[in-house]
């Protein structure tokens, strides 16, 4: 796979977004280019590894090694050196940028195909403790309640091209924010149609979709002394069978990606984390895809 994705991506294109914001120095000790380290970072996000064990894999895996375009000699990145890089990439918002980089070179393989989209969001747990009663909060996640049990912690919202189940964008906000408040700013505006649960269902939505001369796709949901009609229902099991991938998306984040929880402290390092683990989840589905046709 990583030999694969070596030869399949423009990396040079990361590398020049990279060094608008990451200079290397010329000290006795040579620094590591910018792609060097943006690479090991996603072998974090597909190994599962912490920063010192992500140092120990580079040195110890000829296969890590070969990815990063390190020598059996040349040194390899302390956990230290990754942690700061990590820090950095949140504090220019630089990995967003990342993601479209990458999805703008998946579309010209024709793998993003940018008709369907669908919507969703799914919970995120904190990486600290909630908050006891009439103590602040110390980070910016909040609580909210998910089948009747509370959760304190984010929420991922993404968009998720239906054909080829590639991530497009994603946000991270505190948990207490309705799904259908980021619901405008997900969208890119090229889709030709959206899909998304009942949590998006709005009038004023659907009037915007239909000028935009989008396809609606919003599941219908219940309103009081209004129930669904036949049709209706018929027409939401419909919608939900197209949306379904979705749910698949979040599962693998969450499965073999561990974001079922942060793994750092705050709103602009989980917003980072989800961003490179969309990026890991898009180059290894992209792999895929073009390795069966």
């Amino acid at each position: 796979m990583l030999d694969a994705m070596n030869e399949a991506l423009n990396w040079k294109r990361f590398d020049v977004l990279l060094h608008k914001v990451f200079k290397v120095s010329k000290e006795v000790r040579p620094s590591y280019s910018p792609v060097v380290l943006f690479k090991a970072l996603l072998l974090q996000q597909w190994y599962g590894l912490s920063d010192p064990g992500l140092e120990v894999a580079i040195t110890d895996r000829l296969s890590f090694r070969r990815f990063l375009g390190l020598g059996l000699h040349d040194a390899v990145p302390d956990e230290t050196t990754i942690c700061r890089f990590r820090g950095r990439l949140s504090e220019k918002n630089l990995s967003e940028r990342l993601l479209a980089e990458l999805n703008r070179q998946l579309e010209k393989h024709g793998l993003l195909v940018q008709q369907g989209t669908l919507v969703d969001a799914s919970l995120i747990q904190a990486q600290t403790r909630p908050p006891c009663n009439g103590e602040s909060s110390p980070v910016d996640a909040d609580w909210t309640v998910k089948n009747g049990q509370p959760v304190y912690g984010y929420k991922l919202h993404a968009v998720v091209d239906q054909f080829s189940g590639l991530i497009r964008k994603v946000e991270v906000k505190p948990a207490s924010v309705h799904d259908s408040q980021v619901f405008e700013e997900l969208l890119s505006g090229d889709e030709r149609s959206v899909y998304a649960d009942k949590a998006y269902d709005s009038q004023e939505r659907r009037t915007k979709l239909k000028a935009r001369g989008v396809m609606d796709g919003i599941l219908k949901k219940t309103h009081r002394n209004t129930p669904l009609s036949d049709w209706e229902r018929t027409w939401n099991r419909y919608l939900s069978a197209i949306r379904s991938p979705v749910e698949r998306v979040f599962g693998t984040l969450k499965r073999s990606y561990g974001f079922r929880r942060a793994r750092y402290v705050g709103l602009a390092s989980t917003l980072n984390q989800a961003l490179l683990v969309c990026m890991a989840f898009n180059m290894r589905k992209a792999a895929r895809i073009a390795a069966a046709t």
